[in-house]
């Protein structure tokens, strides 16, 4: 089981795209957990539950030289491929974060 944590400025936009993610993964059988939080959130998700990988939404991209210094390398992060969020791409951000973990 892969567990990706999506982050974005209040958890809303990116929850379209988790719900393309899990399609993809469905579609590929690979078992992933995929959930979307706002930024003000990432401490205690991080203390309370299992994540593999990070990504961060282009609004707060800001924050990813933060989140690598706080969780890497016990939690890989990346940034969310800004086409890839337009356009909601959610198999391209998928496959992104699974090579991210090694999956």
């Amino acid at each position: 089981m892969k567990h990706i944590l999506l982050v974005c400025n209040a958890g809303m936009s990116t929850s379209m795209l988790v719900t393309k993610m899990q399609k993809a993964a469905e579609a590929k059988g690979v078992e992933t957990t995929i959930w979307a939080i706002p930024v003000s959130e990432v401490a205690d998700e991080v203390a309370n539950k299992p994540v593999d990988a990070i990504l961060v939404g282009p609004q707060v991209r800001f924050m990813l030289k933060e989140y690598k210094e706080n969780y890497e390398p016990a939690i890989k992060v990346a940034d969310i491929n800004m086409m890839d969020y337009g356009t909601m791409n959610g198999e391209n951000v998928l496959k992104t974060a699974l090579e991210l973990i090694g999956g």
